[in-house]
């Protein structure tokens, strides 16, 4: 047997040798840590100085009250069924359009709800909320 000859036990190594290529890995990521810096540069701008105030315009809110014989009150004011349509188009005709609030009394048919819920939708209405009392 000749030395430094392989037996037939052992086997050639055959994975590669990974410390190299991460010591490479580590000095491109020190590279790219200093140089994105320095590549990231703004132009400084002495930008202009305007007087604006900021205008918060809230739109109005239009209470639509359903008591529990289902008749319908608009602002508080008794409006009939017939007329509740052209009334909530004339609402939706206000700029900015005001906000719809549907207070329903809990004993009424949904059926008088959803109809002044179509009503609303029809009109132009976009906006649309239920006000209820607070839980216990």
């Amino acid at each position: 047997m000749a030395f430094g000859a392989l037996h037939e036990s052992q086997d050639v190594m055959s994975e590669i040798n990974m410390t190299p290529l991460v010591d490479v890995m580590l000095v491109l990521l020190i590279i790219f840590i200093i140089t994105i810096p320095v590549m990231k540069h703004a132009v400084n701008v002495d930008l202009p100085v305007a007087a604006n105030t900021l205008q918060i315009v809230k739109p109005d809110t239009v209470l639509l009250s359903v008591d529990a014989q289902g008749q319908y009150f608009l602002n508080g004011a008794m409006v009939y069924e017939s007329a509740l349509a052209g009334l909530l188009k004339a609402e939706s005709a206000r700029q900015p359009q005001p906000e719809l609030h549907i207070r329903a009394d809990k004993a009424v048919r949904y059926e008088r709800v959803a109809k002044a819920m179509a009503s609303a939708q029809q009109a132009g209405l976009r906006k649309i909320g239920f006000v209820t009392e607070p839980g216990q």
